[in-house]
């Protein structure tokens, strides 16, 4: 949703006249942010969808929103393809069952699509965890989408990913790939959110209440992979501790909205990892999610930002560039060959500790990045450098690959 919903005020300019097929909000199981309407331009068509009420979907197993929205999107998109002439579906949504509409209009109304990679789609990733470390439903999801995403694939007209690993696990999958465009194209930065936050600053809740105190915070999901990046983090923390206890005594770090649960139902995966490692005083986790906006609020409010990445080289933070306009000074502890590395390091826009970085380094880097917090230092960002990760340069570059796709 984020990708398309930055990309809409540049697609007219750009050549691209968009229409979009969504799901009425009714239907969300997820915390809803209406304020992201605001940042939609008044002329764009939008579909709205029904799907199946979860209530009785969930009786059978089935939650998914792409399950239960299937068959109205095909519905709607059928109804528009017949009336008039498209020249491109694109698909934009980590509802990945959604694209198999795409090899069914092809083949119906000779219409091309080009899908979004924002995730691995079928991965093995978690074959070998542990029952613990799996998603809900996790034998479910793995065969449907090892049945559906070839489906989806064999005719699909370019790809478009945030990671270069994901396009190449694809193109080793269905070598035919290689023969079409495809483009790395992180999300943009859209500077509009802020405006937005900062117009209704004061109806926006902050997630988090610690008077006095130096807060650290990191908004998103946690998880198992995440693992080895809080085990850097939390033990270098627990050495600068010991070393300067004047200045670390007063940090508390916030980790909120780690869970995609049903809010009130989130199983904490970070604070578990705290008590481990001892430094449990210091770290809060809210796993509820948190609307947009309120989240934008809550990074401007904050003293120093926090991004912790998996531990696989393929991840990409999409939240970068909200963390970075934020103007805060910002810590990664990432992946050593995370895209996010490559940011930071060409925006001067924040330190970076990789997680596999000797204790003694790591905890160094910290105390760095903690004097400048405490110092209130202004990010010396190179904002000139971080043009090409705007929203409508990564737009243009969506626009260039669907030009090169062909029918």
């Amino acid at each position: 949703m984020q990708r398309v919903r930055m990309s809409l005020p540049y697609f007219k300019e750009l050549g691209w006249q968009a229409e979009v097929i969504t799901v009425n909000e009714q239907y969300y199981d997820i915390v809803k942010d209406e304020l992201l309407l605001e940042s939609i331009p008044s002329d764009i068509t939008i579909h709205k969808v029904e799907a199946l009420q979860k209530k009785w979907t969930s009786k059978l197993g089935l939650g998914s929103l792409a399950l239960r929205s299937l068959w109205f999107f095909k519905r709607k998109g059928n109804q528009l393809l017949k009336q008039r002439k498209f020249d491109l579906v694109y698909f934009s949504t980590t509802q990945f069952p959604v694209c198999i509409l795409g090899a069914y209009w092809k083949r119906k109304y000779n219409v091309p699509y080009v899908i979004d990679m924002q995730d691995p789609w079928h991965t093995d990733y978690y074959k070998n965890k542990p029952k613990e470390e799996r998603p809900k439903k996790y034998w479910f999801s793995y065969h449907l989408h090892k049945y559906l995403e070839p489906k989806a694939m064999k005719k699909v007209g370019g790809l478009i990913s945030v990671s270069d690993a994901y396009i190449k696990t694809l193109q080793e999958s269905y070598p035919k790939l290689k023969e079409k465009p495809a483009e790395v194209i992180t999300f943009g930065a859209f500077d509009v959110d802020f405006n937005i936050a900062r117009a209704y600053n004061k109806q926006l809740p902050l997630a988090y209440c610690a008077e006095k105190k130096i807060n650290l915070i990191y908004i998103g999901r946690g998880g198992f992979d995440m693992r080895p990046a809080l085990i850097t983090l939390f033990n270098a923390f627990k050495k600068a501790l010991a070393a300067h206890p004047i200045l670390f005594n007063n940090v508390q770090m916030h980790f909120i909205g780690t869970s995609y649960a049903q809010k009130g139902t989130g199983i904490p995966t970070i604070r578990p990892i705290a008590i481990e490692v001892g430094v449990d005083a210091h770290v809060t986790e809210h796993t509820d999610r948190i609307g947009f906006y309120e989240s934008i609020k809550n990074l401007q409010s904050a003293d120093g930002l926090v991004i912790i990445g998996s531990n696989q080289a393929a991840y990409t933070a999409s939240k970068l560039y909200p963390y970075i306009l934020a103007k805060k000074t910002l810590l990664a502890v990432m992946h050593p060959e995370s895209s996010v590395v490559k940011i930071l390091g060409d925006c001067n826009a924040g330190f970076f500790i990789p997680i596999d970085k000797s204790l003694d380094a790591a905890t160094q880097i910290l105390v760095d990045y903690l004097i400048a917090v405490e110092q209130r230092k202004s990010p010396e960002t190179n904002w000139k450098e971080f043009e090409q990760y705007t929203a409508f340069y990564m737009t243009k570059r969506q626009v260039e690959l669907f030009n090169q796709v062909k029918v």
